[in-house]
């Protein structure tokens, strides 16, 4: 019983942690420390091993011996790798959900844009990146391959410091205007279409970051560095 107890705790800190990252509350490359994570929640050092563990594995944090936990750093080449990905994966889940979004779905990609719309006008980064996570979100679930979704879940989990390490805030515009490609797409019961927009919202991407890289903006934070 206590082992299992243990273990749900240990979820219960990765939630957390999770959540943390999710509200760039870490910086890339930045050091955690994982003594004030344990005082802050008021659990033992344990269960924040075991959750720091689990984010090791999905790559969203780096343990260094003799130095401590710290987050994750996002070269613009691993960048470059995962959207390279992504936009395979994603183009296939947009087909799939092309044929087999429900209305509920549709309903709730709706109101994300509703709201997008307010915060790409405020240029709130942080509230868009949570929007943004749930508008793909949606449509991994409505495609109805477990796995699929799975997978693209884990890159975009991986892909969190991306925000931070180039100006996002300009083009929050155009990525607006792709989700409502996309929508009409699904709305319109269009695979050929659906998979288009999501390929080509990842290609832009691909094209950004290339051009941060090669005019040297792409930011180093933190104390490993990043990017």
């Amino acid at each position: 019983m206590h082992k299992i107890e243990r273990k749900k705790l240990s979820n219960q800190v990765y939630d957390i942690l999770k959540e943390m990252i999710a509200n760039h509350r870490f910086q890339p490359g930045a050091r955690i420390n994982v003594e004030q994570i344990t005082k802050e929640l008021g659990v033992s050092r344990t269960p924040v091993w075991e959750a720091v563990s689990r984010l090791e594995q999905e790559d969203l944090v780096e343990n260094i011996p003799n130095r401590g936990v710290f987050m994750a750093v996002l070269t613009p080449q691993k960048a470059l790798d995962l959207y390279a990905v992504r936009e395979v994966l994603e183009g296939m889940a947009a087909r799939l959900a092309a044929v087999r979004i429900d209305q509920k779905s549709l309903a709730i990609m709706e109101a994300c844009l509703e709201q997008q719309v307010l915060v790409v006008k405020q240029g709130d980064l942080m509230e868009y990146s949570k929007l943004d996570f749930r508008f793909h979100a949606t449509v991994y679930e409505s495609c109805g391959n477990a796995y699929l979704q799975e997978m693209l879940e884990a890159i975009k989990n991986k892909m969190r410091p991306i925000k931070l390490s180039i100006q996002v805030e300009p083009i929050l515009p155009r990525l607006y205007e792709d989700h409502v490609r996309l929508l009409n797409a699904l709305r319109a019961h269009d695979p050929d279409k659906a998979e288009m927009v999501f390929r080509e919202h990842n290609q832009f991407m691909i094209a950004l970051i290339n051009k941060e890289a090669e005019a040297g903006r792409w930011r180093h934070l933190g104390v490993v560095g990043n990017g």
